[in-house]
């Protein structure tokens, strides 16, 4: 017999950041998610540092919902990029290719909500970041 899930409140400050490999810059907490009995979605916390790049990758069957916190970042879309900031609210369907950089000289802050999946697959369509 299943139970429900138990609602899940944590401060931001409470969860260690990790780096984010094949990356510059980029840091990632995993706010709410699989370990807190969440049944379908993760959120995650991005912090991108001034001169921060997440190269271009797409997932097959992911879905991005994004929210930006602070700062200001440029994305890339396919063959096109728009910079985003605070406030700011984004959507990236499954397979479309996307990049992140920090062109400025503070840092990005966003919200990133995906769907809670058995394979997470990204496809990496640059090499890692040095």
């Amino acid at each position: 017999m299943s139970h429900p899930p138990s609602p899940v409140i944590r401060s931001m400050a409470t969860v260690a950041p990790q780096p984010v490999e094949r990356t510059r810059g980029a840091e990632i907490q995993i706010l709410i998610g699989p370990a807190d009995g969440v049944p379908n979605f993760i959120t995650r916390r991005f912090k991108l540092a001034p001169g921060g790049r997440i190269p271009c990758h797409r997932h097959d069957n992911i879905e991005h919902e994004q929210v930006m916190l602070a700062g200001s970042m440029v994305i890339g879309f396919d063959n096109r990029e728009v910079e985003v900031s605070n406030g700011d609210c984004i959507f990236i369907p499954a397979r479309v290719a996307h990049w992140y950089e920090n062109r400025s000289d503070e840092p990005a802050v966003f919200l990133c909500m995906v769907p809670k999946t058995a394979d997470y697959q990204t496809e990496w369509l640059e090499p890692p970041e040095v």
